[in-house]
């Protein structure tokens, strides 16, 4: 896990309480159905699909284990039908007013010292923010601790969105945010790309509208 850098505003790491939530060993035997169901989806359906399948691709590939990353979406699943959705869990992650309104969400990876972490980026009325979805280890004196890792950008801070992919291989996709004091964060594996950097740059664009 990259340590906490102090000379970041937009990172945060959060304690996770010790329990076993984290692990997937109950989601194994549902990896086949689910890859078997994108399969199936693939095969039936027309450019749409094959998008959502490269996508998906590139998804679990980013990921240090192609297993645990498959596994890891459908435990993600599996905690927003629990917890009642992805607007419900975004407000029990992170501060909010009440006049904010969750836009849309976002499964992908964050780009980190230590390299990619898994999560969901949310786009609100007000900022930008990407919470792993399973806490991450590191060492505290001497002790093993576990914390969520989070990145926070009000929409007020956001000064580009761009958009590119890798010139080896065009399949993989990023999208760089950067912050009016010049942080950037590189998101990528995005299960929804187009949709994701459409959303982005509307933020982008509603925050430039708000400054003239």
């Amino acid at each position: 896990m990259p340590p906490i850098d102090g000379s970041n505003p937009y990172v945060a790491h959060t304690p996770a309480p010790p329990s076993n939530s984290f692990s997937f060993k109950d989601a194994v035997g549902s990896v086949k159905d689910v890859l078997g169901r994108w399969g199936k989806k693939v095969g039936e359906a027309t450019k749409k699909a094959e998008d959502l399948a490269g996508n998906t691709w590139q998804h679990l590939k980013t990921s240090p284990s192609f297993a645990d990353a498959a596994m890891g979406r459908i435990a993600q699943g599996t905690k927003v039908l629990a917890e009642g959705g992805y607007e419900k869990i975004f407000r029990q992650t992170f501060e909010t007013v009440p006049e904010e309104q969750l836009q849309n969400s976002y499964a992908c990876y964050l780009s980190t010292s230590a390299g990619p972490v898994m999560g969901i980026l949310y786009v609100s009325t007000a900022k930008l923010a990407f919470c792993s979805d399973n806490p991450l280890s590191y060492k505290s004196s001497g002790q093993t601790e576990w914390s969520y890792y989070k990145v926070v950008i009000p929409l007020h801070q956001l000064r580009a969105v761009n958009p590119s992919s890798s010139r080896n291989n065009p399949a993989e996709k990023y999208v760089q945010v950067i912050s009016i004091d010049n942080h950037e964060f590189w998101f990528m594996g995005f299960l929804n790309y187009n949709g994701a950097v459409e959303w982005l740059q509307g933020a982008l664009e509603a925050r430039n509208l708000e400054s003239v």
